[in-house]
């Protein structure tokens, strides 16, 4: 049993802790944008490959502490880099400081990144290149104060990028974001799912595969682990297809909408890329004049907000959002985010649920409205 890092997005926290639980993890433990646990290779694969809110899969060698600069590279001089990885791969460094005698997240890169390579032609005559981008290998050095850890970033690229989007509008909603939202909305698939301001689709596109039950991972072309010199390809193979065999068909509808076109293009483009198209209704609409096809379902959202638009404007636009949903969306659950918090509180609607969460770095709301028939009122 190896310890592990999960990192993930404030708020997501207790989602992303029990899809570690589902998928092997032990002695699971919460921290801040982060969760703790212990399990063995299988369960690190399947967490890169499964689980819809981790943004990266952390695996830790080591712990030390630090009193001045130099100590950073002696110690990670002193770590069996040629046991992990060959010198004609490449190698990243991701450096995170906290209230530490380094000042500069890059400076430490690049410190660990001189010792290793160091290492490297000490005993081989040769180093191993760095590629920032693409490489076979990411490192991860965190320093709080003077506690330094060093760990090996078994996801490579962020796990919110999924693979399958090849477009996106203006500010497009993280991928690990929309899947929490879903998670943290307690839909169950069973019943149609509405975006009527869709964007890039990337709402449609994650509940489509919470339904479809589609890997999180399946459209991921490599992961960092498996670069790693004790990969286990077989035991992989058998996590991949025990995972997409479980991937089914649903009975229900997927329906969005835009007043843009070109985000109804887009939103159309990702959804042909992720293979979902032909499961989805994208259409241009103005959702103020939008009527739903079914009698029920779930709607949520991420409206747009300009924040050049003056108060009053944005006030009255989401007024409007509010009458739209219980005029046209009675019998239907709905969520909204909105990182404007005066103007959500605008809609006239009772809230029934409200979580704080994160947009980036915008503080925002997602909030539930049970929109019940005959009610006019809230």
């Amino acid at each position: 049993m190896t310890e592990y890092t999960a990192k993930t997005m404030a708020g997501l926290e207790e989602v992303l802790a029990e899809e570690l639980s589902q998928v092997g993890a032990s002695q699971v433990k919460k921290g801040v944008r982060s969760v703790s646990f212990k399990g063995s290779r299988e369960t690190m694969y399947r967490a890169n490959y499964e689980c819809r809110t981790a943004l990266r899969i952390l695996m830790p060698l080591t712990s030390f502490r630090i009193s001045n600069q130099e100590q950073l590279y002696t110690k990670v001089f002193k770590i069996a880099w040629e046991d992990i990885f060959g010198v004609d791969q490449t190698f990243a460094i991701d450096g995170f400081v906290h209230d530490s005698v380094f000042t500069h997240s890059k400076f430490v890169a690049q410190r660990a990144k001189d010792a290793i390579a160091d290492r490297f032609r000490k005993k081989f005559n040769k180093r191993p290149s760095v590629d920032p981008k693409e490489a076979d290998i990411r490192i991860n050095i965190h320093i709080s104060k003077n506690l330094v850890t060093v760990s090996l970033d078994s996801s490579g690229a962020s796990l919110h990028k999924r693979g399958y989007r090849k477009e996106t509008g203006p500010a497009p909603l993280n991928e690990v974001l929309a899947a929490g939202m879903i998670k943290l909305s307690g839909w169950d698939a069973q019943c149609d799912f509405y975006d009527p301001m869709c964007g890039s689709g990337t709402l449609l596109i994650e509940a489509a595969m919470v339904a479809h039950q589609i890997p999180a991972g399946y459209y991921n072309t490599g992961f960092s682990f498996q670069n790693w010199k004790d990969f286990d390809e077989k035991l992989w193979k058998n996590v991949k297809t025990a995972a997409d065999n479980k991937m089914q068909q649903p009975e229900i509808g997927f329906y969005g909408s835009d007043v843009s076109s070109k985000a109804v293009d887009i939103s159309i483009s990702n959804a042909k890329s992720a293979g979902l198209n032909m499961d989805m209704s994208i259409k241009r609409r103005d959702f103020f004049k939008l009527e739903p096809v079914t009698e029920n379902g779930i709607l949520m959202t991420n409206p747009p907000y300009d924040e050049r638009m003056e108060e009053d404007d944005i006030i009255a636009f989401y007024r409007l959002i509010g009458d739209t949903l219980k005029n046209n969306f009675q019998g239907f659950t709905a969520w909204i985010l909105s990182g404007n918090l005066e103007a959500i509180k605008k809609l006239g609607l009772k809230t029934s649920r409200r979580i704080i969460l994160y947009n980036g770095p915008i503080e925002s709301r997602f909030a539930k409205y049970e929109m019940y028939k005959g009610t006019k009122r809230f």
